[in-house]
């Protein structure tokens, strides 16, 4: 990961941007760049490139719980503080086979952004999956601004506070 300073011919549209590689045991599958600079769009891609599932190597490290949440930045993290995450790029960016992937844990938190897309988001996974446990992020929030503003613990809280539920 790193910021984009010098472009190759043809992907001058990236300079300033974060790239962030999709890295699968075979190496590195696809590269997104976002905006650090809050311009449109947010996240840009290769030409051609198929959306897919951000972190899949969280897939093997999961044990009886999984988490889902929305983009890269969000799933990098939860990554950070051991919650093993994948990422689907943008609320519309889930495939129909991804929800076979996910059948495989009894436990799988949803980590919502805290809007409506979001939201709904979160509803259409518990309707196709089962065990899921919805965490949504407060009105206008995301995984990534909770951790700036609240660390480790706020996430730790509401893991536990579901766990005793």
């Amino acid at each position: 990961m790193g910021v984009v300073k010098r472009p190759i011919v043809g992907h001058e549209q990236y300079e300033g941007r974060l790239s962030i590689p999709y890295i699968t045991p075979a190496g590195v599958v696809d590269i997104r760049f976002r905006t650090i600079n809050h311009e449109e769009p947010k996240y840009l891609g290769l030409p051609g490139a198929e959306t897919r599932l951000y972190n899949v190597g969280a897939y093997f490290e999961a044990t009886d719980h999984i988490a889902i949440c929305e983009g890269e930045i969000d799933t990098i993290t939860l990554s950070s503080i051991n919650i093993p995450a994948i990422g689907i790029p943008g609320v519309k960016g889930i495939k129909r086979h991804y929800y076979k992937i996910f059948s495989d844990f009894p436990t799988v938190y949803v980590f919502a952004d805290g809007d409506q897309p979001g939201r709904d988001f979160a509803k259409d996974l518990a309707k196709k999956l089962s065990g899921v446990v919805i965490i949504t992020m407060p009105d206008g929030e995301d995984v990534n601004s909770m951790f700036i503003k609240h660390g480790e613990e706020w996430f730790t809280d509401k893991l536990e506070e579901r766990l005793v539920a």
